[in-house]
């Protein structure tokens, strides 16, 4: 399984509550680019609008820029991939307040490039100064065993 983008900054503004996979539609070109390494999913995240999932924000800059057809946007929104019963149980989820869905990681399995996006509920500022001290107390101890 090839990791292609990482959402780094997911862990630390969001609590991951639930993990989803779905597959992306996407041009030949934008394929190209993904697998070389040129997706960017910071700022990205998936709304549901009809019933429709879409992964909006992520940067696909094009693979060739010469030779991309002029009306290319590479922050285009990009339909994802899913059950209609994973569907109807996420629309009802981020109706809810405080929930929203984020964008993990995009990978390659059995050929097909998916996206792991998370079900997640966003951290306070109180919180994030917690997990910082945590971090630095954990670090300080294994450089007192070493």
């Amino acid at each position: 399984m090839n990791i292609y983008a990482q959402n780094k900054k997911a862990g630390f503004d969001y609590e991951v509550l639930e993990k989803y996979e779905a597959g992306l539609v996407l041009q030949g070109q934008e394929v190209k680019s993904i697998k070389t390494g040129h997706m960017h999913l910071s700022g990205s995240y998936v709304v549901i609008r009809n019933a429709q999932p879409e992964l909006i924000g992520a940067k696909v800059p094009p693979y060739q820029p010469k030779n991309t057809p002029p009306d290319y946007n590479p922050e285009q929104s990009r339909k994802l991939l899913l059950n209609k019963k994973e569907i109807d149980y996420l629309m009802g989820k981020v109706n809810e307040r405080g929930f929203s869905l984020i964008p993990l990681k995009v990978y390659e399995q059995h050929g097909r490039i998916k996206l792991e996006f998370a079900l997640a509920k966003g951290k306070k500022k109180f919180d994030k100064k917690e997990q910082i001290k945590k971090r630095d107390v954990e670090r300080d101890i294994r450089r007192e065993f070493k």
